[in-house]
């Protein structure tokens, strides 16, 4: 996962309300990509390349928060061009039987934060990796970004381990993992 230069959005409750309820959370399709892209650089210092996003196509979690219908207000940050406000990027591994997903990404584009996109997102991801066979799903966070561990914390997921130097700036990574039986019971 790459870092925020905003957290991800937080609600009390994750409902959806006012123009985040007109949002579909969809799987995203080729069409999508440079939307996602534009909104990877205005979030992420270190954002990743637009072939990654190419290959993350056939991802079984990589959905995108479609405002189309919403009321969103457009922002002064050049990338509110298309109707995608935000994405997640999710896949999983075999593990002897016990599927490892791994939450890579997740963005929200700055104009629509706040809405709860993020938090939608996550949980919709989560459900696309139980149904893709996942038992557990892990994520890295930078050690430095406190709302969206919080945000993870909320949906369950709990501190793993620490990676020191993780990311390219020399900053570390907490991983964070979720047993997904146990969320799917909450």
């Amino acid at each position: 996962m790459t870092t925020s230069r905003r957290a991800l959005p937080d609600d009390a409750d994750g409902a959806a309300s006012g123009a985040a309820a007109d949002v579909e959370i969809r799987p995203a399709t080729r069409a999508d990509l440079l939307d996602v892209f534009r909104i990877e650089k205005a979030v992420f210092d270190q954002p990743w390349p637009f072939a990654a996003f190419e290959k993350a196509l056939n991802a079984p979690a990589f959905l995108v928060a479609d405002g189309r219908d919403a009321a969103v207000s457009v922002g002064a940050d050049g990338v509110a061009a298309g109707d995608t406000l935000g994405y997640v990027i999710g896949d999983v591994t075999p593990n002897h039987g016990r599927d490892i997903g791994h939450v890579k990404d997740i963005a929200v584009r700055p104009d629509a934060q706040e809405l709860g996109l993020g938090r939608r997102l996550l949980r919709e991801s989560l459900r696309e990796l139980t149904a893709a066979g996942a038992a557990v799903v892990k994520l890295e966070v930078r050690e430095s970004n406190h709302r969206a561990q919080q945000l993870y914390a909320d949906e369950g997921f709990e501190p793993a381990r620490r990676i020191p130097r993780y990311y390219a700036d020399g900053e570390p990574a907490f991983v964070m993992a979720l047993d997904l039986e146990g969320w799917a019971r909450r």
